[in-house]
């Protein structure tokens, strides 16, 4: 706890750099800011952070449905038939194939996987349910090709995995054999737990989240909205859940492997001691977020079957 502020606070040097930088580009109050500039900030901030591409990775750029953006990447060694379909995180506001992209060719190339990712509607323009079903087509229009699926996400976009995946479950929607939640918001109450405990903690607040929320305008009781509320998790495929210390959502990916897990299903669940919301990005500045990352690597890893 940082005594000056009354904020919680890591205390690692590297993730503590990490925020300062971030808040140079994308300042805590961002979300009193114009839409416009909400999202000319977040571009900024993840050109900041942009990575030099592995070596022989490949990228395609298309449309599904001849409307929805999505971004293929094949490594230069892939070793699985199993693609991973990744949905980026940004609260459904901002964020693009553009700000994940350094991201999604490294989780490529490391995991020996060719990935997809996707380009959905953003927030306020399209509320809830257009981003969900832009992704749910994409899920739809890659499993017809007849090859697995794992299917990852953060924040928002851990979000949209877990309910695309709830909603392909109750369709019968074969060909999901793992899913990927990065510090997930899934629809915890905002006042206990975590949203009490982390609710000013660095890079994202309590009542950021609940601007996220109403930004989306998603039913209050609708599971595929808030996977928290799904009354039924038996039946769904392996997971991987990583959730970072110093977050308001920390709880609600606590919450769900513990669901996950009391349901049958084999879920890893991994909590970074020292890292805050959107620690991806400070994977090579952070000792922790390296260690997080590669964690998280060898859990794709091994839904996808390379490891």
């Amino acid at each position: 706890m940082d005594s000056k502020t009354s904020r919680p606070m890591p205390t690692e040097p590297g993730i503590l750099a990490f925020h300062e930088r971030c808040e140079a580009f994308y300042p805590a109050d961002a979300v009193n800011a114009s839409i416009e500039q909400q999202r000319q900030w977040y571009d900024a901030l993840c050109a900041e952070f942009d990575a030099p591409s592995p070596a022989g990775l490949t990228r395609r750029d298309e449309q599904v449905a001849g409307r929805i953006p999505v971004r293929h990447y094949r490594p230069a060694d892939v070793t699985a038939e199993t693609r991973i379909f990744y949905i980026h995180g940004g609260g459904s506001v901002v964020g693009s194939l553009e700000s994940h992209d350094a991201i999604c060719a490294e989780l490529a190339h490391d995991a020996g996987a060719e990935l997809v990712s996707v380009d959905y509607r953003l927030a306020p323009e399209h509320v809830w349910p257009a981003a969900f079903d832009d992704c749910y087509e994409v899920l739809q229009s890659l499993l017809a090709g007849g090859r697995p699926m794992v299917v990852a996400g953060d924040s928002a976009g851990g979000n949209l995995t877990a309910g695309i995946v709830l909603k392909a479950k109750s369709e019968g929607l074969s060909g999901i054999i793992g899913q990927v939640l990065i510090y997930p918001a899934l629809g915890g109450d905002l006042v206990s737990g975590s949203y009490v405990e982390m609710a000013e903690a660095p890079g994202l607040t309590t009542a950021d989240v609940g601007y996220y929320r109403e930004m989306l305008k998603a039913p209050a009781d609708n599971p595929f909205a808030h996977p928290l509320k799904a009354s039924d998790l038996s039946g769904l495929p392996p997971a991987y859940v990583t959730a970072a210390n110093f977050d308001p959502l920390r709880d609600d990916a606590r919450n769900y492997a513990a669901r996950l897990a009391q349901a049958g299903v084999d879920v890893t669940y991994r909590e970074e001691p020292q890292m805050i919301h959107a620690w991806l990005r400070a994977r090579h500045t952070s000792p922790g977020a390296e260690e997080g990352f590669r964690h998280l690597v060898h859990g794709v890893a091994r839904l996808v079957g390379t490891r």
